[in-house]
């Protein structure tokens, strides 16, 4: 059994751990690996219907460009945080279409 250092006061030491746990830089997978799952979502949502498009493996910014586009193709709005894109309303049919358009494996 392995023990792992994981708090220390010594200001080296900290700054040793910092850096060996620093994690690679978030990339962009190509479309055609990723498998996104398009669900409606109404819990915590006070009653209102909310299309949620999960699995995505891109950085901040690819996502939210392309949360971008899909609100434009369905006229609402959302967001785009943690890999997964939200959009107001029932749109779940038009998303899996325009996925599928840009080359994701839709399910």
């Amino acid at each position: 059994m392995s023990s792992r250092l994981v708090w220390t006061s010594d200001p080296e030491q900290a700054k040793k751990l910092r850096e060996e746990g620093k994690l690679d830089a978030a990339h962009d997978v190509e479309p055609s690996r990723q498998q996104i799952r398009v669900t409606l979502d109404r819990k915590r949502r006070a009653g209102k219907t909310v299309t949620v498009a999960t699995g995505f493996e891109h950085t901040p910014e690819t996502l939210a460009k392309l949360a971008a586009t899909l609100k434009k193709k369905c006229g609402s709005g959302g967001t785009a945080k943690d890999g997964e894109i939200e959009l107001q309303g029932d749109h779940a049919g038009r998303v899996a279409e325009e996925l599928r358009k840009l080359g994701y494996r839709v399910r």
